[in-house]
């Protein structure tokens, strides 16, 4: 999802108003990232005060923690570039079970979790770092998101789900 569609989710109306976006986007753009990149953000347990944003680039990833409202200074932010052959992911999990979906995924030390819609977005986030990682193309998102559905859809029709993940060549392994 693109930085713009994260306004909507936002769990607090403060998160990413105009002034935060001011401290957000140029940090990611001087680190060579989109204005408006994909990227997935980890709330924590107070997005009032602080969060996590993971912003996919051509380098790397870029990792951007959020302060929301700094005493006397107002929104801050602190931004690195992790080049893609330095990215640390653990594994991609997904369990499936009475029609849910529950995802997990942990890259550079934050943990993704989400289930069912939340899930299909992960996992095609997930998917966007490997690609990253692997050297292949950006923006694989819609077409990974398509495979998942169609693979929950299988499996609700009662037959076994194959979700086919691009190889390293960007052929289906």
């Amino acid at each position: 999802m693109r930085l713009d569609g994260w306004r909507q989710r936002a769990p607090h109306k403060d998160s990413l108003g105009p002034k935060v976006r001011a401290v957000i986007e140029p940090a990611i753009a001087a680190l060579g990232g989109d204005p408006d990149p994909e990227c997935w953000i980890v709330w924590g347990d107070d997005p009032a005060v602080r969060y996590t944003l993971l912003a996919l680039s051509e380098a790397g990833l870029v990792l951007v923690a959020v302060r929301v409202n700094v005493p006397q200074e107002g929104p801050r932010s602190s931004a690195k570039l992790v080049r893609w052959n330095r990215v640390q992911t653990g594994e991609l999990a997904m369990e499936i079970g009475a029609g849910h979906r529950l995802l997990s995924f942990q890259v550079e030390g934050q943990v993704l979790r989400g289930s069912d819609a939340e899930a299909e977005e992960i996992a095609a986030f997930a998917l966007d770092v490997f690609a990253g990682m692997d050297g292949r193309p950006l923006g694989t998102r819609s077409s990974a998101g398509a495979r998942v559905k169609a693979a929950g859809a299988t499996a609700a029709a009662g037959r076994p789900a194959v979700l086919r993940l691009p190889g390293p060549e960007g052929s289906s392994r």
